[in-house]
Parts: structure tokens; sequence; C-alpha cells
């Protein structure tokens, strides 16, 4: 009982929002929304999308609050205490695993934000069209030591603020960035949304054509919804574990999903507008976003400023993921293997480092770094992606549904008792026979992708 008091936790309720939104909101949500619904029918992807995070994104959401709260401990931890003498811990081992390779080279990409940040600042986006942006683009990859540079940077940023301790740096930190956050895209999608012929952006956004819903939109809704939310790899039961036990679960998991989508929506305001009206097809992923879009500011009023603002925007969102990332990792080392908090974090940066220098300098158009048709960097995205994640999500499930037990599963999401919750049977319901089912689905479709 000492040990669980000198535990660290959250403070707040805003603080517990702020950190579990910011674990979810991403550059997923900046690039890889934007694109999902360009390539899979505008708004009918979108009306899919709002009813598969609402009825499966918050169960599963809501199933690693459950799990972290219950157990009072990190991903691994939680388990043991839950199923002691069992396999099931291996769930936890599978999300510290997911969450270490996921950081090792998200940080990567994290690091170009920053890149692109100088290059705003610098204006070396002035007068160059889509060609010369994307030259410049693989030139940057190739300058191998540039991309570890950056790297490391932001893993020492990710790292500051994690070394701080959960109230003092994780949720004071995202206290602060996630509504500079929300401010810059609000500042953003004015700006878009007032742009000639942003009309039609926002009516492929917003208004649905039914008749291209199929079940390649429906896979795709499923996919994004999933990944969006950071489900399966252990953040949500780590961030879980800090929430304190007279704080209701279920709004807070309601709430996360909520922020989640409305920054989503956002960036497709951001996004979708600016395409429409420079006539720029907006499916280029990755692409869209350090090529296409600071060509499309490059052309606009203020684009100087915006370009500037946009970059910023991309490094805050990668920083609350990575934190959340981070701590997975770190809450396993301190808590499992009792390393003090502090070199716990030391050690995850370092290793975190080392690892995923690799996946950097395998981008080089001439890389070694490379097997099986994948480099470093795509083995890495694949295997903690269409692997680690849907299985991690999979077990999570079937854990809460089956092996934890309604009468637990219950006492947390009514607070013994404190609480109603007239929907916990549906949620449970979902969670038993729904969830599995649609994450299986994710499971295939990843690996045949």
């Amino acid at each position: 009982m000492e040990e669980k008091n000198k535990r660290d936790g959250f403070g707040s309720k805003l603080g517990i929002i702020a950190a579990a939104a910011g674990s979810a909101i991403g550059l997923g949500n900046i690039y890889r929304f934007p694109c999902e619904l360009g390539n899979n029918g505008g708004a009918a992807f979108l009306l899919v999308y709002l009813i598969v995070v609402v009825f499966l994104g918050i169960p599963v959401m809501l199933s690693e609050l459950v799990i972290g709260r219950r157990g009072q401990s990190n991903a691994v931890g939680a388990f043991k205490k839950l199923a002691p003498k069992s396999a099931w811990p291996i769930v936890g081992y599978i999300g510290v695993l997911c969450g270490f390779i996921i950081f090792a080279f998200y940080s990567t990409i994290s690091g170009w934000t920053l890149e692109y940040i100088v290059k705003s600042v610098s204006n070396s986006f002035q007068g160059k069209d889509l060609a010369a942006m994307e030259q410049d683009f693989s030139n940057f990859h190739d300058m191998g030591w540039r991309n570890v540079m950056w790297q490391a940077i932001f893993i020492f940023l990710t790292g500051f603020v994690v070394f701080k301790g959960v109230q003092n740096g994780i949720e004071r930190y995202a206290k602060i960035l996630m509504p500079v956050l929300l401010v810059i895209l609000v500042i953003l999608g004015v700006r878009s949304a007032t742009l000639p012929g942003a009309k039609d952006g926002l009516v492929f956004l917003f208004k649905p054509d039914f008749s291209k819903i199929t079940g390649k939109v429906l896979i795709s809704a499923l996919g994004q919804g999933f990944f969006s939310l950071s489900l399966g790899m252990g953040a949500l039961i780590t961030y879980g574990s800090y929430i304190k036990k007279d704080d209701n679960l279920t709004s807070t998991a309601f709430s996360v999903v909520l922020s989640d989508t409305l920054i989503a929506l956002l960036a497709g305001i951001v996004i979708f507008p600016a395409a429409f009206s420079f006539g720029i097809n907006p499916q280029a992923g990755m692409g869209l976003v350090f090529n296409t879009i600071p060509m499309i500011f490059n052309q606009m009023m203020g684009g100087y400023w915006f370009c500037i603002i946009f970059f910023v925007l991309l490094a805050i969102a990668a920083l609350t993921s990575t934190i959340s990332l981070l701590e997975v990792v770190v809450a396993y080392l301190s808590e499992e293997l009792h390393i003090k908090r502090q070199w716990a974090t030391v050690l995850a940066c370092v290793a975190t480092m080392l690892i995923g220098s690799f996946a950097s300098l395998s981008l080089k158009s001439n890389t070694s770094l490379a097997f099986g048709g994948r480099t470093v960097f795509d083995w890495m995205d694949f295997i903690s992606s269409n692997i680690l994640l849907p299985l991690g999500g999979l077990l999570i499930v079937l854990f809460v549904g089956w092996r934890l037990g309604k009468s637990h599963f219950f006492d947390e999401v009514t607070n013994s008792g404190k609480l109603k919750s007239p929907l916990k049977r549906i949620i449970l319901f979902i969670i038993r026979y729904l969830a599995p089912l649609a994450i299986i689905v994710i499971f295939i479709s990843g690996l045949i992708k």
C-alpha cells in the first residue's frame, strides 16, 4: 500500500483528457485521416468513420482504461496483478514492444517536422513547384546524418517531458500543447476555408454520397479508427493506471474519442479546401504533408507565416504521441525492473536512438538497410501497425470481456456503484462479441495489404 501511495498520477480531469487525447492525436490525424478520406469517397468515409469510433473506439478504449486503473500498474504489471500466474502478461509485453518499435520509427518522421520548421523560417520553399519540393524531400532523406540529428533532438524533447514524471511532466505539458494545437488548427482551417473555390473541398468533406459506402470503405474506416485512437499499444493502459478512482472512465473515453475526431475533422478542413482551391489531389499521404501543403501555402497571401504555423502544428501533434509511447516503456522499466524513473527515461531514449537511427538511415535512396523488399523503417511500420497493434487490441478486449469478468468491469465503469452507467451492458456486449470480430477484420486486411 505504501508503494501505491508513492505512485505518480494525474492531478485533474483536464489533465487526464489532455494527456490521453494527446496520445491518440498525432501525425496520423493530420495526414493519414485526410488521405484515407480522400481515397474512400470523402464524406461517405467520414460517416462510416464516425460510427466506427463511437461504437467500436469508445468500448475498446474503455477496456484499456479499465485494465490500467484496475491493475494500478504499467502495461505488464497490470496483467500480472489482474491475472496472476497466467500467460496474460504477454499482452503487456506486446504493448511495451509495440510502443518501443513505433517510437523508434515515429521519431524519424517527428524529426522531419523540425527540419521543415527550419525550412519554413528560412523561406526555402519560395518559388518551387511540386517536382522541386519532391526533390528536396528526397535530398533530405539522402542526408542520413541530418535525419538522425533531428530524430535525436525530438527524442530528447520527448524524454525531457517524461523525465519530469506524470503530473509535473506529461500532464503539465499536455495542458499546454493540446490547446495550442487546437488554436493552430482553427487558424489554419479558417484561412483554408476562405480560399477561392474552398466550397468544393467542404462539400467533398461533409456532403456524403451514400453510393460510395462499400466494404472497402468500411474496412478502411475500421483501420483508421483503431489506429487513430492509439489502441492496442499499452499507452492507454499505462495512462489508465494514473487515473484516480473517483474519475469517470466512460466519460473520459468519450472525451478522448471526441477530441481525436475533432482534430481529424479540423485537419480535413485545413487540407481539402486548400487542395481543391489549388487543384491538388489530396491523396498523397506523407507527400501531401511535406511537399504539397508547403507548395500550396507558398501560393497564398501570408503563406510564409501559415507554413511555419503548420509545421509547428505537426511537431506538437507528433510530440504528444511520442510522450505516450515513451511512457509505456519507462513505466515498464521503472515498475517491473525497478530502475529509477529518471534513469529509465535515459535508458529508453538511448535505446530508441540506437534502433531508430537504423530506421532513419534506411530511407536513403542507396540504402543497404533493406531486406525482403522493405527498408528497416518499413519493417518497423509493418510489424507494429499490421501485427502487434491489432494482436494487442484483440487480446485486450478478449481479456476484459471474458477473463476479467463483468463484475470487475462494472465496478470500474460505475466507480463501485457510485455512478450510473445505463450503457454498461451494451458496451460489454460490444467488447465481448463485436470488437473482436472487427479487430480480426482489421488484422486480416492489414496482412493482405
